[in-house]
Order: structure tokens, then sequence, then C-alpha cells
């Protein structure tokens, strides 16, 4: 699986994620140590496409630690949410119209470890 996309349709195939492909997107996303802007996309688009399905817990797992290394671990603002992350990540939430459970986990995770939480991200 060289490409994100050919990864995401080998994933998608059944609908769900399990714990093996937890396991091979964790390989992938993290080949380099980290969580580039491109990866974060691809990790809301899937999110979007399995969300409530029956996945593995590993997924919620590794999409709430993989988004909050992105917005927290960055060299411009870290641990820190920053006005141009907030815009992008309330924009991702909102993108497919509901707050998922993952996505809540998400913004959980975030408010606990960032250093301000930006008021846009109070989603009830």
């Amino acid at each position: 699986m060289s490409t994100l996309s050919e990864l995401k349709k080998s994933i998608l195939a059944d609908g769900v994620i399990d714990e093996a492909e937890v396991n091979q997107l964790r390989e992938v996303l993290y080949a380099d140590g980290k969580i580039d802007k491109e990866e974060a996309e691809f990790l809301f688009e899937l999110n979007d496409a399995v969300s409530g399905k029956d996945n593995h817990p590993s997924w919620e797992t590794l999409f709430v630690e993989a988004i909050t290394g992105f917005l927290l671990e960055d060299e411009q603002s870290p641990g820190e949410i920053d006005e141009e992350e907030a815009q992008w990540l309330s924009a991702k939430i909102q993108g497919d119209g509901q707050l998922d459970k993952t996505e809540k986990a998400l913004l959980d995770n975030l408010k606990a470890k960032a250093k301000k939480f930006p008021a846009i991200l109070n989603f009830k």
C-alpha cells in the first residue's frame, strides 16, 4: 500500500476498521514519526466513512492520538490549538454534520491536554 488513497480503499472495502487495519494505519502514518496535515485529513475522511459502525476500539485510540499530536506537537504553536488549527478542526468535525463518539473523545482529549481550548470547539 503505497498511497493513502489505496489504503483508504482497502480499509473501507468492508465499511469498518478492524484491529489489523488500525495496526496497518499506525505503521503507515507514523513511518516518519509524526502526523502531517494530509494524514490528519485522511484520518477524518476515514472516521466520517465509518462513523457509528462497529470499529475496533483501537481505531478511536489511534484517531485521538494522531489528531492530538498533529495539533499540539507542531512547531508554530506547541501545546496550543491556534486560530488556524481551531478553524480547521471545527470544519472537519462539522464536515459530515455530526459530532460522533470518536470526535467527542478527540475534543475531550484536546481539552485536557491543550494549554488553552478555543471556544469555537465547544460543540454540544
